[in-house]
């Protein structure tokens, strides 16, 4: 029996396979046990966090250099926050995490080479990647996403 499927089911499923196909590619590290469920529901809210004040965001964290950060929305799958300051090198084992740089420059150490961001960029720092921020200007500030959620314990000092 020779069975005939329209051109559009055949690209959809060829792409579906090709997506499945990458998405093994991320997935470089096995899966750690699941965190805990205890993330509130989300609220709708707007929060201006280009509006921040250092003060604002929180106090310096003194052995992670001059990061001062502060989660803004907590769910189950991820957190989002932000950051300003210089940042030791360290890795995560648990948690991949995106940056975008909202305002200001900086070189940031990303696995094992420095390179020098600014507002507009967008930082991919997947688990286990040696990372860290020195600032170079007063107003650098970065939106950091953490998924799933950071756990407590989970950043590793690099020297």
């Amino acid at each position: 029996m020779h069975c005939h499927r329209p051109a559009a089911v055949i690209r959809a499923v060829s792409a579906a396979a090709i997506l499945a196909g990458s998405a093994g590619a991320f997935a470089q590290t096995p899966e750690p046990p699941a965190a805990p469920a205890s993330a509130p529901a989300l609220a709708a809210q707007i929060i201006n966090m280009g509006g921040m004040t250092p003060d604002e965001i929180g106090p310096v964290i003194a052995e992670m250099g001059t990061l001062r950060t502060k989660t803004l929305v907590t769910a189950a799958n991820g957190t989002v926050g932000v950051q300003v300051g210089t940042v030791a090198k360290h890795t995560h084992t648990y948690s991949d995490e995106i940056q975008y740089v909202m305002s200001g420059t900086a070189t940031v150490w990303l696995d094992n080479a420095s390179r020098e961001v600014r507002a507009g960029d967008l930082i991919v720092i997947p688990r286990g990647v040696v990372h860290g921020t020195l600032t170079t200007s007063t107003d650098f500030k970065s939106m950091a996403i953490k998924l799933p959620p950071q756990r407590a314990g989970d950043t590793h000092k690099v020297p």
